[in-house]
């Protein structure tokens, strides 16, 4: 009886000091505004017209009152560019590094500067946010018997606002074995050999640049993803048994590079062998389209191809157009286009140049303000308040894209913005502060790369 109360006691404890951590790292957050609803209805109405064959999921900012799992508004700027860089270090650790002698480095953005949809998985379909991300391949979700902040538990779930997905609960689902051919392309995806267990089951372990990982079945289970369309049977997904991470309040990840497993590949033979995205300010919802677009409103350029890792998204960033003045990038290495990167980085001597081309352009209209973690082109005033100058992108191909100014400045503190650039050694990454807005198709079959302005708010 004394070892019962004693259990007990233990139970009551971790639940306490479980909605005690969810209180300070996740605080209450408002009832969304009335007009999110509108806004999604109208995502989704927008593909109905333009696009009956293919589907389109609302996508959210992290910081969006209207996204299901969000981050905390009042989450200090300074740690989304730690995350942030801790991202970019991981990308290029894996661009560096051979897929036969690591693991899988990402970095600590996937909760971060990741914008999350919502997809349904099982029968009875059941829903659950995800958060989106094209340097991923492998897509995951967390699944029972995995326990929030058990102390004396050997598996681990973060915190989500979904209930935790039920494998038995589902009359559809089913695990891979290891002798599937599926189970041996988890080297690719995830830079990790597959496992197997005692069944025979096929073993997935996704790891991340902070520590964070994911380890569980490789599965197959019906996703549902519109009610316009039939679902997809067997997609196959990781069931993560064992998983530990800074993913916000999301289920887990969907991949959209172009690994055979991504959750992009999967779609391929139904939707087409493209994708498109619109991601939005914090006071809009943006969309991940799959199926046919319209290339006519686009401007392309070709993809470039990298031995170093396939699974990315590569471009040629030929120049930067800065108030006129044209400053050309390095030609030793293609550039990444990457969803969950915020900052875009520039080789340094790029970045200098046009550092100082804003500077001369912004003249002395406006102070500068002290340097602030690794931006350092900073004005007092907010970014709306800068002068900001024309600047655009030209890539391969002759394509222009011309950014708004709030695509260039970004606001760090109160009445203070700086330059969205940052300086990187020798690589380019366009990261998703200069996307925003954009609406950008990555056809695959085709090897290009569209941009579009106006895509969303």
């Amino acid at each position: 009886m004394g070892r019962m109360s004693r259990a007990v006691e233990m139970k009551l404890l971790q639940s306490f000091c479980f909605f005690l951590l969810l209180s300070v790292v996740a605080p209450l957050r408002e009832v969304p505004p009335s007009s999110c609803s509108a806004q999604i209805e109208a995502i989704i109405n927008l593909q109905l017209q333009h696009n009956s064959s293919g589907f389109r999921l609302p996508l959210h900012h992290p910081q969006s009152p209207c996204s299901p799992a969000p981050l905390s508004s009042d989450l200090p700027f300074s740690d989304i560019l730690h995350h942030d860089s801790s991202r970019v270090n991981s990308l290029l650790h894996r661009v560096a590094t051979s897929a036969a002698s690591v693991p899988l480095f990402k970095g600590t953005a996937l909760g971060i500067g990741n914008y999350v949809a919502r997809i349904n998985i099982g029968t009875p379909p059941k829903p659950y946010t995800v958060v989106t991300d094209t340097g991923s391949s492998l897509s995951w979700i967390q699944c029972l018997p995995c326990k929030f902040y058990c102390l004396p538990c050997k598996l681990y779930c973060h915190g989500q606002l979904d209930p935790i997905f039920n494998p038995a609960a589902s009359s559809t689902y089913h695990t891979i074995p290891c002798s599937d051919a599926h189970c041996s392309t988890l080297l690719s995806a995830t830079l990790n050999p597959s496992g197997c267990d005692r069944s025979h089951t096929c073993i997935y372990n996704a790891t991340y640049g902070d520590r964070s990982f994911s380890i569980g079945y490789l599965s197959q289970d019906t996703l549902s993803l519109s009610r316009s369309i039939a679902s997809i049977p067997n997609f196959i997904f990781g069931c993560g048994q064992d998983n530990k991470g800074l993913y916000g309040e999301s289920t887990g990840i969907i991949g959209l590079n172009k690994n055979s497993i991504s959750f992009f590949s999967q779609l391929s033979p139904k939707f087409g062998s493209s994708f498109s995205y619109c991601l939005s300010s914090t006071s809009a919802t943006g969309y991940l389209s799959f199926g046919g677009y319209n290339p006519g409103k686009f401007v392309f350029t070709p993809m470039s191809k990298s031995s170093a890792n396939e699974g990315f998204y590569y471009l040629k960033l030929s120049s930067i157009a800065v108030a006129g003045q044209s400053i050309a990038v390095s030609k030793e290495s293609p550039s990444i286009i990457d969803s969950g990167t915020v900052i875009t980085r520039l080789p340094e001597e790029v970045y200098s140049a046009v550092s100082a081309a804003v500077v001369r352009a912004i003249g002395g209209k406006v102070a500068r303000a002290p340097a602030y973690s690794i931006l350092d082109t900073c004005f007092k005033g907010s970014a709306a308040e800068v002068p900001t100058p024309e600047v655009a992108f030209v890539f391969g191909g002759g394509a222009v894209v011309r950014l708004p100014g709030s695509n260039v400045m970004i606001d760090v503190d109160s009445g203070v913005s700086c330059l969205a650039f940052a300086a990187e050694k020798l690589e380019t990454i366009i990261g998703n502060w200069q996307q925003k807005t954009f609406d950008i198709v990555y056809d695959v079959g085709k090897r290009r790369i569209g941009f579009a302005a106006g895509g969303c708010g």
